[in-house]
């Protein structure tokens, strides 16, 4: 019989955490994760190894999100069709990021197991066969997404003067997914080893370097030449290959956690298919919860680019509120594999609750700010009445399910930094496809609901996923699992 949620908090050094605190010591921990912690996170007190990981992981996803909306902000100036080009594109995009979050889950899974064994080579190896994968599959979206950009625009159901127009900076976008898998693997690799301010920073530079040229190349500033919408994708991607440059001098170059030699590059069969098993989980999982994505802006598409547009800004607020909770969460998922690793399946299981906790009273504060004040929020980037009417009911809607969302991420990220990639794709697979996208259907358009029909069914079908994974988790059958 499964133990009652109420008793979970006994089970966590919650409140020797609250005791303990100093804010002498609060500083100190904050400048060693900035700097970089050398820590054994497997045997490090849980609630400063989840202090260490989180920090350089909540400011690394912080500027993530801010890209996000910088991205969003300039082209909104272009006008809702230039906007809706960039919400089409990224709901198929999200497919070229289901795929990357599902090598860099599976990258997460192993390396944090082999560096809890204290075995960095069996973790460099790992780190490799990782990167070939993602450069392979990488190719496979290149060459149909440069040739058949028009056609993609035109079956998601994109204006004729977006398909003409436009077309530009989805062929640029899809074209470069290398940059997308190789950032986000080699990110996964330093970050599951305990290396998070590395990732922090290989992010920062690559955020970095897209604000300064957004606006450069989108309105042609000074000697840049106006370049509209696609000089938007061409600053993401030279910001993204720089830092790109940064992770394999960082890899190759210097002694961290994870170096990779020589003798390391060549392809290992047994780990590539090891890596491969885990990640057609992940990627299954990524792909059939962001797909529905794709679903949603195809039936949110059928009421006009206004509410296509609003529903695009809203959704980039969404990120910018999101990517922070996944850093926190990305913490549970290194610390869950770094300790089963090390034989410490106990601790694991502490790590994923203490986490959620600290996660669940994060998104819930967000949730309130989203659900108060959502037109504040939408007219800082676009003041078309209509738009931000869509916009306003979106964030609202989405907002109530912050607190559940919260928790999910972490026992999501927990069960994969377990090597238990398939149990989150039987769970997206229920609730996104069987249960999202059909309710997001009959609520929109049979039942006359339109828009905010699809918002209502995203929150109950997020919802849906959160309570199934706390109650699978809590059998603990991914305690077991080897990798």
């Amino acid at each position: 019989m499964y133990r009652r949620l109420h008793d979970i908090p006994a089970q966590i050094p919650f409140w020797s955490f609250v005791q303990n605190f100093s804010w002498r010591g609060l500083r100190g921990d904050i400048r060693e994760a900035i700097a970089g912690s050398d820590k054994d996170f497997t045997s490090v007190n849980l609630s400063k190894a989840i202090f260490l990981l989180a920090i350089p992981m909540v400011l690394e996803l912080v500027l993530e999100s801010v890209f996000a909306v910088v991205d969003i902000f300039f082209v909104s100036k272009l006008g809702p069709d230039a906007v809706a080009t960039v919400g089409i594109t990224e709901s198929l995009m999200t497919i070229v990021y289901s795929l990357a979050v599902g090598l860099a889950t599976a990258t997460t899974a192993i390396v944090a197991r082999r560096i809890g064994e204290k075995n960095p080579d069996g973790a460099s190896t790992a780190a490799v066969q990782a990167i070939l994968a993602g450069i392979a599959v990488s190719l496979v979206i290149s060459v149909p997404g440069i040739w058949f950009a028009k056609e993609i625009l035109r079956m998601m159901g994109a204006s004729a003067h977006i398909i003409s127009s436009y077309s530009g900076y989805t062929k640029i976008m899809l074209g470069a997914n290398v940059v997308i898998m190789l950032l986000f693997i080699i990110n996964a690799v330093f970050r599951s080893s305990g290396d998070a301010a590395v990732s922090m920073r290989v992010l920062w530079l690559a955020n970095g370097i897209n604000i300064f040229l957004d606006p450069c190349l989108i309105f042609g500033l000074g000697p840049f030449p106006e370049l509209g919408v696609a000089g938007a994708a061409i600053a993401t991607n030279i910001g993204r290959g720089t830092a790109i440059l940064y992770q394999f001098y960082l890899l190759f170059r210097r002694k961290k956690r994870v170096l990779v030699k020589g003798v390391h590059l060549k392809i290992d069969f047994q780990v590539m298919k090891t890596l491969i098993k885990l990640s057609l989980g992940g990627i299954g999982q990524s792909l059939i919860a962001t797909s529905s994505w794709i679903g949603m802006v195809r039936i949110v598409s059928v009421f006009g680019s206004a509410v296509l547009a609003g529903y695009t800004i809203a959704i980039r607020i969404i990120m910018f509120s999101l990517l922070p909770a996944w850093g926190i969460s990305n913490a549970a998922g290194t610390l869950v594999g770094q300790n089963l690793g090390a034989d410490k399946p106990e601790r694991a299981e502490r790590s994923t609750w203490l986490t959620g906790i600290i996660n669940t009273v994060f998104m819930g504060a967000i949730g309130i700010f989203l659900i108060t004040a959502p037109g504040l929020l939408i007219r800082l980037f676009i003041q078309d009445s209509a738009v931000v009417k869509s916009g306003i009911i979106c964030l609202r809607w989405l907002g109530y399910g912050y607190v559940a969302y919260g928790l999910g991420m972490v026992v999501v990220h927990s069960f994969n930094g377990a090597g238990d990639t398939v149990t989150p794709t039987y769970i997206n697979f229920f609730c996104f496809w069987l249960f999202e996208i059909p309710f997001a259907y009959v609520l929109a358009l049979p039942l006359g609901l339109e828009e905010k029909g699809v918002y209502i069914a995203i929150l109950a079908a997020e919802t849906s996923m959160t309570l199934a994974a706390i109650v699978i988790f809590r059998k603990g059958e991914w305690k077991s699992r080897k990798v």
